[in-house]
């Protein structure tokens, strides 16, 4: 665990602190080997030395963004693309449910893992 990233979810409210403790929790369970880095102000879980996801605190939401997932489809309200959809992003306000499963099968098929 990387302090920085640690440092950065502290900071957070406390229903985004919670919501990013669960998406860190989930990276690592997901991507074997997975690695954090504190980069462009925000945490990215790397791997094999290549960004596989990111976590980005906002006012009122947080959002959790995969890399690599120009083969994965959007789904409307829940997954949207970004720039040419080589990267997808999960949007998630206060008291939204969110499918912990869903995103952790779109991280593994983004980062190759089965």
């Amino acid at each position: 665990m990387n302090d920085d990233v640690t440092d950065y979810i502290e900071k957070a409210k406390p229903w985004q602190k919670q919501v990013c403790t669960r998406l860190r929790q989930m990276a690592h369970r997901t991507i074997p080997g997975v690695e954090e880095a504190f980069q462009y102000g925000k945490p990215h879980f790397l791997r094999d030395g290549g960004h596989a996801a990111a976590i980005h605190v906002a006012k009122d939401k947080v959002s959790f963004m995969v890399f690599d997932a120009a083969g994965v489809d959007a789904v409307p309200g829940l997954l949207r693309p970004l720039g040419n959809g080589d990267r997808k992003a999960v949007d998630i306000r206060e008291d939204d449910e969110l499918d912990y499963d869903l995103i952790a099968d779109v991280l593994r098929r983004t980062c190759g893992v089965h």
